[in-house]
């Protein structure tokens, strides 16, 4: 999980979880990038490693609800797999300041790697409750209002509230009732 004072503590509880690119990098701007994580996201939720609630995709960021039997395992498997199909990408079709930059900016103690995507940790918040399940939720869905680049949540390519609007999201998911 890296170096954080969130811990999950009960793994087969409900989390709230924000992930982000190292340095606040915009990564998740470029298509075929934010592609892989939608692609990785379906992959866990299809093969039952996580029950995925609820996603929002960022420039910067994603932020999930979601359930899982080892939820910090699950987790770091998708960063450290997503990592790697970025840099990947990266490599053979750039931009190569994007690659430059997590060269740049990876962690002095991660001596086993040349670039970094993910800073560190996930940030997951035990969601025990009904009332907290539907705030984190709006929360995720909400996101790119807030920020003003929509109006309304579905309008939003990279989340789940087109699935909870009833049309056709971009991966499935188990929308919460």
């Amino acid at each position: 999980m890296g170096r954080s004072r969130y811990k999950t503590y009960e793994e087969t509880n409900t989390y709230f979880t924000t992930m982000s690119t190292i340095n606040w990098l915009q990564l998740f701007s470029v298509p075929k990038i934010a592609e892989i994580i939608l692609n990785s996201l379906q992959f866990m939720h299809e093969n039952k490693r996580i029950i995925l609630n609820a996603y929002v995709i960022m420039e910067t960021h994603i932020h999930t609800v979601s359930t899982s039997n080892d939820f910090s395992g699950e987790l770091r498997k998708f960063k450290s797999y997503t990592a790697r199909q970025i840099v990947d990408y990266l490599t053979v079709n750039g931009p190569k300041v994007l690659l430059d930059q997590l060269r740049l900016y990876k962690k002095n103690h991660k001596t086993n790697q040349n670039y970094q995507v993910w800073q560190e940790g996930y940030h997951p918040k035990a969601i025990l409750s009904e009332e907290v399940l539907a705030q984190k939720i709006e929360y995720v869905h909400y996101n790119p209002v807030r920020r003003g680049y929509i109006d309304r949540p579905e309008h939003w390519r990279y989340s789940s509230a087109r699935n909870y609007a009833g049309m056709k999201g971009l991966i499935s998911i188990k929308p919460i009732n």
